[in-house]
């Protein structure tokens, strides 16, 4: 029974990734800056053996090590680590405050050091079957983009993370981003993106936003058997936006 926790729970690709796991079966901690109460309602009614309602802000060492402690009182130990939790931000660069700059850095770069390097620490002491760290990167963290350049440094970053842990921990520990596309969250929606980018969002082969449920999938089999030759990747789901 895979021990999973998800941050970032409350909504969007965090909250499709819990209902995703929660059908397996698994026993599972739902992380959110608030508690993810209907989420884990929802987990309990689709078969998830267990769940944890907690509350962490990402970006703050004390919490994360405060989250980390239940999950270890309540499981024992880690097997999957889904890293959602990610904020964003659009302003041209000669508009963007430092605060700015540094808020994104902190809840999705620093976030993600402190989760992953919290979730490891879990991971060495299990016997289970190699361990999954899956973070959530972005697809402008191949191609860039104007008046997004913290988000897209901070997700840059991710990948860097990704890359040194999947060789620093191989093979006990499997280490993959996912770098999303457009997908129809609320990070998304007009209090974070301008309409002129939601639209040029569209202009992508499939000409439509994916779903959190699509990128759940993915998380699903990189969390599992499916996955057991893959690390140190950024695994693409876009619709087309970005083809290596």
């Amino acid at each position: 029974m895979r021990r999973v926790l998800i941050t970032g729970a409350g909504r969007g690709i965090g909250a499709a990734c819990a209902l995703a796991f929660a059908e397996t079966g698994a026993r599972l901690a739902l992380a959110d800056l608030k508690a993810p109460a209907a989420t884990s309602a929802q987990a309990r009614s689709r078969g998830a053996a267990e769940v944890l309602d907690l509350t962490c802000d990402v970006s703050d060492g004390a919490a994360v090590a405060a989250m980390a402690n239940r999950v270890e009182g309540a499981f024992g130990g880690l097997d999957v680590l889904v890293h959602c939790a990610g904020v964003i931000h659009e302003a041209p660069l000669l508009e963007t405050r430092v605060e700015d700059f540094d808020r994104v850095i902190a809840v999705n770069l620093r976030g993600s050091f402190l989760v992953g390097q919290a979730a490891i620490r879990m991971m060495r002491g299990t016997q289970s079957s190699p361990c999954r760290v899956i973070l959530i990167a972005s697809d402008m963290a191949y191609y860039g983009r104007e008046t997004f350049s913290p988000y897209v440094a901070s997700k840059h970053g991710v990948l860097g993370l990704v890359r040194s842990w999947a060789k620093e921990f191989a093979p006990r520990i499997l280490v993959n981003a996912l770098c999303p596309g457009p997908i129809d969250t609320e990070m998304l929606g007009a209090a974070n993106m301008s309409a002129e980018w939601r639209e040029r969002e569209l202009a992508i082969p499939l000409a439509r936003f994916g779903l959190p449920e699509e990128v759940a999938r993915l998380a699903l089999f990189l969390g599992g058997e499916g996955g057991a030759y893959i690390t140190g990747q950024g695994i693409g789901i876009n619709g087309g936006s970005v083809m290596p």
